[in-house]
């Protein structure tokens, strides 16, 4: 298991160094800012739908490198989905952080990097500030969201 935990902790360090969709969306659908109060991360979430899928996704903003990863794997993860599948994949990876999770949903891909965040609850908000601000984004939300 330490040996799945030490892949896991370089995936997170990867996307941290190098975060996936970092940058502006000129044509961009759908935009929300996003903010946890907690520990002051910032972001923004624009993304370009076409019908009901995502055709591309950015993230911009500041933040701790768990909030940096969840996102830059949130966008790799959600480009090419239908935005209707959001909010299963939303509460299976917020089930896999916060340790309500007894099989690890597979699905999620790299995103399994998180479930050590389980053992820092207070972790959780940065892992799932990109998610709250997602779903902001395709709600058309104007006020920016918090995780609290």
């Amino acid at each position: 298991m330490s040996e799945l935990m030490d892949l896991y902790q370089e995936v997170i360090l990867d996307h941290t160094r190098k975060p996936r969709n970092f940058g502006s969306l000129d044509s961009a659908t759908h935009r929300a800012e996003g903010h946890n109060p907690l520990c002051g991360d910032q972001m923004a979430v624009s993304l370009r739908m076409e019908g009901d899928v995502v055709r591309d996704i950015r993230f911009q903003g500041k933040g701790c490198a768990i909030s940096t990863a969840s996102a830059s794997m949130m966008t790799e993860y959600l480009k090419g989905r239908r935005a209707d599948l959001l909010p299963a994949a939303f509460r299976r990876f917020h089930d896999l952080v916060t340790g309500k999770t007894i099989e690890p949903p597979e699905d999620l891909g790299k995103l399994m990097a998180f479930a050590g965040v389980a053992a820092f609850p207070v972790r959780v908000k940065c892992a799932t500030l990109a998610w709250h601000t997602v779903k902001a984004a395709l709600e058309n939300k104007q006020e920016p969201v918090t995780t609290e």
